[in-house]
């Protein structure tokens, strides 16, 4: 052997074992991705019909042997949200398992080809196909239709209620919800132009904007006459956008919400939300809730209006790479934990109830 063709062979050998090490980290990091991304959950695709639509939707099932399981019927917030939420609902759907209780959501009108499109909906629209979704429920022969309840976040704070007053429902939990769409909006302008150090004339520039979109609002105006009063300037507005605010704008859940009054309620808040005043709304949740003894108010201190941990959601890398090797860890410390043990009390409760 030639002394020029040690040194190639030795090269060799180190590629190769440096190939081997990278894909044995690559097959290892795959694993982790998979376990993580493995709940203990059964999980199947499932059709609603309502109002001559299909509602196309998701329905897990704890693995605990038994034939008849609680449900937890989710509302999305604002948005083109999906069944799972792009897989964000699985951790919750897992913990909700673990607590004996089955899940169930479904895509929005015009997401990932269901019919329709969700921003011709009012309030009251997203109510009536929640309610569809819990009769379908009730006649299933897996599901105790005495225990039946709702999860919904944020935008969906407005729609509890109102499901509320048309099925009868054992449990509500409200996550990051609001009280006034209006008082809302002013709240979340205000607190993200602190959030970018606005200067005091831009504030004041953008508060004066909102007050022209709150008249235009009020006199029903048209998406053109929007449109002109912005200077042609749609800021992202689209027609469909304005005529889903237009229909909605006015919503306020305070009287709704006596229809919540004897009914379990957990209400979760975060402690970074500039989306929602969570001043606000716990006053407004505990002034007409809080004499029946049935709310139970849980704050976040860590967390956004996600309800993901606040050092997380600021960092679009952090996100991703907890989405993909910890997607339990997304959630503020306790969050998922605190939903089971609400739903365990609820089964606790249920047992010793004559």
């Amino acid at each position: 052997m030639s002394a020029k063709s040690r040194p190639r062979r030795r090269g060799l050998r180190i590629a190769s074992w440096s190939l081997v090490m990278v894909l044995v980290v690559a097959t290892g990091l795959v694993g982790v991705v998979l376990w993580q991304h493995s709940y203990d959950m059964g999980e199947r695709r499932v059709t609603i019909r309502h109002n001559g639509h299909t509602l196309h939707g998701v329905l897990t099932l704890p693995k605990d042997g038994r034939e008849r399981h609680g449900l937890v019927v989710y509302v999305h917030g604002d948005g083109p949200t999906d069944a799972t939420h792009d897989d964000g609902y699985k951790p919750m759907w897992e913990a909700n398992a673990k607590a004996g209780y089955a899940s169930l959501s479904w895509n929005k009108p015009g997401v990932e080809g269901a019919p329709g499109n969700w921003l011709h909906q009012s309030m009251e629209d997203r109510a009536d196909e929640a309610t569809a979704a819990i009769a379908w429920a009730r006649a299933r022969p897996d599901i105790d239709g005495d225990r039946i309840g709702l999860w919904g976040a944020s935008q969906a704070g407005w729609v509890l209620p109102k499901i509320a007053a048309r099925a009868p429902v054992t449990f509500v939990i409200a996550v990051s919800p609001a009280i006034n769409w209006l008082r809302q909006g002013r709240y979340n302008l205000l607190a993200e132009l602190r959030a970018d150090n606005a200067s005091a004339a831009r504030i004041k520039a953008e508060v004066a904007k909102s007050d022209t979109i709150r008249r235009l609002l009020g006199r029903r105006a048209t998406f053109e006459e929007y449109v002109r009063a912005m200077g042609g300037d749609t800021g992202g507005m689209t027609a469909d956008r304005w005529g889903f605010i237009s229909r909605n704008h006015t919503s306020d859940v305070t009287r709704d919400l006596r229809a919540l009054r004897g009914v379990p309620v957990l209400l979760t808040l975060a402690g970074h939300d500039i989306n929602v005043d969570i001043a606000d709304t716990e006053r407004g949740y505990r002034e007409v809730l809080e004499a029946e003894g049935a709310l139970t108010v849980e704050n976040y201190p860590d967390a956004a209006h996600s309800l993901l941990k606040q050092s997380v959601e600021q960092s679009d890398l952090k996100i991703t790479l907890t989405a993909l090797f910890a997607p339990r860890s997304l959630f503020a410390d306790g969050f998922l934990d605190g939903q089971r043990q609400f739903l365990e009390e609820l089964g606790r409760v249920g047992r010793t109830t004559p």
